[in-house]
């Protein structure tokens, strides 16, 4: 009989190994589909020599992923909702993107297009928390030890904005190479242990998350041979966002997403002061990331920076759930 740690270690290491096997097949498909990056004429000059690095490899992510949760998912229905969160943000990232690298449209789905399907997708999510499970309206708060408050009417726009927060906040940190992959596996393996914490279903999902991006980084960080696009960074989005309102800790976010939440925080003041002062700017490029390029910053440095700072949080955050499970 395996433990759940077990079956969470064998998730990850099947993740992995289908990711190491999947991508050095498909990335070179993608190169012939000329599925290649469009790169910011604005940023930073280092970056022009990514133009054409095969972008969407989101898909190798999302099919290690499930590959590997399939083994755990009979009977497991908790698990089954967090696939579909990730499955369903994944296929919006995917039709975005292929708008963007295969129809040549810039600006990929409209905005109200996108807020549209991901509010569909959120809508499933928020009906299953409520119709089919005992989570209720209560969220855990940082630090208290277990003590919860309760949302009550407030609680489903509370989820609509943490779950298309999450995402977006991921979407913008995958701007460097190794960024988003490698914050969010350490964003993953906390709520990993928190699943282990409450014996929940979801632990071998995200176990199977994090080695999918372990053997995704093995090709995403520098130079990376190909990107996660929209694809992938959606799709991540979905995860994070659903795995924290299933554990009650969509509060918890702030602590060990902190990478995700100053990258949304530095392109709506960066975009607010920008307006208010018709032309003047906060950081030097946003988001965030590229400020620090922009001061001289090597990208390999920025990305060193913001593993540790993600590690550092996690820590802060395993001790703000004391109490919890």
């Amino acid at each position: 009989m395996y433990t759940d740690m077990t079956k969470a270690v064998y998730a990850i290491l099947i993740a992995f190994i289908f990711n190491v096997i999947l991508c050095p097949v498909t990335i070179p498909f993608l190169r012939r589909l000329k599925f290649g990056q469009n790169v910011r004429d604005d940023g930073p000059q280092s970056h022009l020599v990514k133009a054409g690095t095969p972008t969407m490899g989101g898909i190798m992510i999302i099919l290690s992923m499930v590959f590997a949760s399939l083994f755990f998912l009979k009977g497991n229905y908790d698990g089954c909702i967090v696939i579909f969160m990730t499955l369903g943000y994944g296929i919006i990232g995917f039709i975005d993107d292929y708008i963007k690298v295969v129809k040549k449209r810039s600006l990929g789905l409209r905005a109200w297009q996108k807020i549209v399907l991901q509010l569909i997708v959120t809508a499933v999510f928020i009906y299953y928390i409520r119709t089919q499970t005992t989570i209720g309206s209560e969220i855990y708060v940082p630090f208290m030890h277990g003590f919860t408050i309760d949302l009550g009417f407030l609680y489903i726009p509370f989820v609509i904005c943490v779950v298309l927060g999450t995402v977006n906040g991921v979407n913008l940190t995958d701007g460097l190479d190794g960024l988003a992959s490698g914050v969010t596996v350490l964003v993953t393996l906390f709520f990993m242990f928190a699943a282990y914490g409450a014996a929940s279903g979801v632990l071998p999902i995200a176990g199977a998350a994090a080695g999918s991006l372990l053997g995704f980084l093995l090709f995403n960080s520098y130079p990376a041979k190909v990107f996660m696009g929209d694809t992938g960074s959606l799709a991540l989005g979905g995860f994070i966002a659903a795995i924290a309102v299933m554990f009650k800790m969509p509060l918890f976010l702030i602590i060990v997403g902190i990478i995700y939440v100053c990258e949304s925080l530095s392109v709506i003041l960066q975009v607010g002061y920008f307006k208010l002062t018709h032309g003047k700017r906060i950081f030097k490029m946003a988001p965030i990331h590229h400020h620090f390029e922009q001061c001289g910053y090597r990208e390999t440095k920025v990305v060193a920076i913001f593993y540790i700072v993600t590690a550092v949080a996690v820590l802060i955050g395993y001790l703000a759930a004391q109490g919890l499970f």
